[in-house]
């Protein structure tokens, strides 16, 4: 537990911003897991169709500085290869 002042204010802080980021974390890795499952299902046009779904959510990370930008980029084109390939 912090002791000093400012060190207080720091820890109240992050634990406001890790309440307000965690939605849009948690959104992302679960559309990118539903486009996976649906993908190794064999469910080819549904993927297709959370694809921009998927999309939106991953920059919405990026954008809120939850992901670097081409962290999000990489994440996004690995997700059009994984419907591609399939």
């Amino acid at each position: 537990m912090p002791l000093i002042k400012s060190a207080i204010k720091r820890a109240r802080q992050n634990t406001v911003r890790q309440d307000r980021r965690k939605p849009v974390k948690t959104y992302m890795k679960t559309m990118m897991k539903k486009m996976e499952d649906a993908v190794k299902a064999g469910k080819k046009d549904e993927a297709l169709k959370m694809l921009a779904e998927t999309y939106k959510a991953i920059d919405m990370a990026a954008k809120v500085n939850i992901l670097h930008k081409k962290t999000a980029a990489r994440k996004k084109s690995s997700m059009a290869k994984l419907v591609a390939t399939k």
